[in-house]
């Protein structure tokens, strides 16, 4: 496993003890599960525990460290049994993939709203979305998109767990929890409640107006729905939504509260105040006249993302569960990490420190060592700064990058928000399954900086050791989460 040298290094992973040996640190990380602890020599390690400023990051190889090790605990193993998504190429999770492998565009010019004096007049819109048999007809007239999307990925994803709604009413739900969450909740119903504050006054506002545009309202509505009992909440960090709830919910199975989670995240932004916000951040690409060749992740002439919306949701349940009832088991979830890189609202750090950090603790928290990952599904939104500060931090990480492989799945379906990270998660799991990596489309001229293979234009065929997912959000959220394929 690689080690990292920083002043700032025994901050990079969560430690309960450090002391001195040889004239370096022994630590030892005791988070979720005991994992070995590791010397470091003095050559590696410069400790000062009054430093307020954190030096650079350099990965590279350290004979001196052992391999680290996976948990074994059936208890607390995590595997995936289901998958649901809403996307803009439909809700069936093989489909969605097929078009990735494809290298399809999913973007296309706006219709939801009039967008003809907008200097953006794109995005990966939805279309022709069918709620039947998910949602009733009153309740789906009254939802915003961005609950319905929720609510149809959720339950898809219980039903390819073998969890329709007669098997959990056998089960105890008290043990089964929901975390979908949302970056922007309910914009429609928001904005429909001001437009009616405004014309008409505050006693024409829907009544559903506070409750389906708060952002918990999601995982609500699901376990409502379903009678899930178990930890039911939501968490709204931008862009790294999906993966928050991810490793959000790997705790609560490993720490015994839970023995299924339904996770992810969903988000439906694509509208007048949605888009018309997005260009005041001066955030997307307005590549009008070729918007399916705008989103083009690590492009030199890249100029911003493309917004998409959409829902991503997993059943993640540990293996002692899964094994008993005879589930499907599609994939396996080792482990995942969040941190902050506490420097701007919406650049990423030049440093790349907070980006690195939290792939470190992901790779800690998984047991795995940096030589074992040879499959990244990357941000890689097609921001100026934000594509190439991820593959810094990637460089700095992992000391070889010869055997990895790089993908954006943005540079079709465009940014989902909230639900990025979810739709991502699907991805990287159908590139686990399936041996094949669908292609970030839209390379043309790469940044010099990449020299990772991004897998360009044309899918490739790959085995996948360990796979892991970045997430980045506004506000400097960074969340990895990592998986694998399932070995008893």
């Amino acid at each position: 496993m690689s080690s990292i040298t920083s002043s700032c290094y025994s901050n990079l992973i969560l430690k309960k003890k450090e002391s001195r040996i040889n004239g370096g640190f022994h630590l030892q990380y005791n988070g979720l599960r005991a994992i070995e602890s590791v010397q470091m020599p003095a050559s590696s390690v410069a400790y000062k525990p009054k430093a307020v400023k954190c030096g650079r990051i350099r990965a590279m190889a350290s004979p001196a460290v052992s391999a680290p090790k996976r948990e074994t605990d059936p208890k607390k193993r995590i595997v995936i049994t289901g998958m649901g998504l809403v996307s803009v190429f439909g809700s069936d999770i093989d489909n969605f993939y097929n078009k990735l492998l494809e290298g399809q565009s999913g973007i296309s010019l706006i219709d939801r709203f009039d967008a003809s004096s907008y200097t953006v007049r794109f995005a990966g819109q939805i279309r022709d979305f069918s709620s039947e048999g998910y949602i009733d007809g009153k309740n789906d007239r009254r939802l915003d998109d961005c609950w319905r999307y929720c609510l149809v990925a959720g339950k898809r994803a219980l039903e390819d767990a073998n969890l329709g709604q007669q098997i959990l009413d056998t089960m105890d739900k008290r043990r089964i929890g929901v975390l979908v969450g949302s970056s922007m909740g309910g914009s429609k119903v928001f904005t429909d409640a001001v437009e009616a504050l405004v014309q008409r006054g505050y006693k024409k506002i829907n009544p559903f107006f506070i409750p389906y545009s708060i952002t918990n309202m999601g995982s609500a509505l699901l376990a409502i729905d379903t009678g899930l009992m178990g930890p039911t909440y939501s968490i709204s960090t931008a862009c790294a939504t999906a993966n928050y709830c991810f490793y959000a919910s790997a705790n609560h199975i490993r720490r015994g509260e839970a023995d299924i989670m339904v996770a992810g995240g969903t988000d439906a932004f694509i509208s007048a105040i949605g888009v018309g916000g997005l260009i005041a951040c001066r955030a997307l690409s307005q590549r009008n006249d070729e918007y399916e060749k705008a989103s083009r992740p690590w492009d030199r002439n890249r100029d911003g993302f493309v917004i998409g919306e959409g829902s991503g949701v997993l059943v993640m349940e540990s293996l002692e569960h899964a094994l008993k009832r005879g589930a499907p088991i599609i994939a396996e979830y080792l482990g995942g990490a969040v941190t902050c890189d506490a420097h701007h609202m919406t650049d990423p750090r030049a440093d790349g420190l907070g980006v690195s950090s939290c792939m470190v603790k992901s790779l800690v928290d998984a047991g795995v060592s940096p030589e074992e990952v040879n499959y990244i599904n990357a941000h890689a939104t097609s921001t100026l700064a934000g594509d190439l500060a991820e593959v810094n931090a990637i460089k700095k990480v992992f000391k070889d990058t010869s055997q990895i492989k790089m993908n954006g799945t943005k540079s079709m379906i465009g940014h989902g928000l909230g639900a990025a990270g979810g739709l991502e998660a699907i991805a990287t799991i159908k590139a686990i399954t399936t041996g094949w990596l669908h292609p970030t489309i839209n390379q043309y001229n790469l940044e010099h900086e990449v020299t990772i293979d991004t897998v360009p234009n044309v899918k490739k065929q790959h085995e996948v050791n360990v796979g892991i997912s970045n997430s980045f959000g506004f506000g400097g959220h960074n969340s990895v989460v990592v998986f694998a394929p399932y070995k008893p």
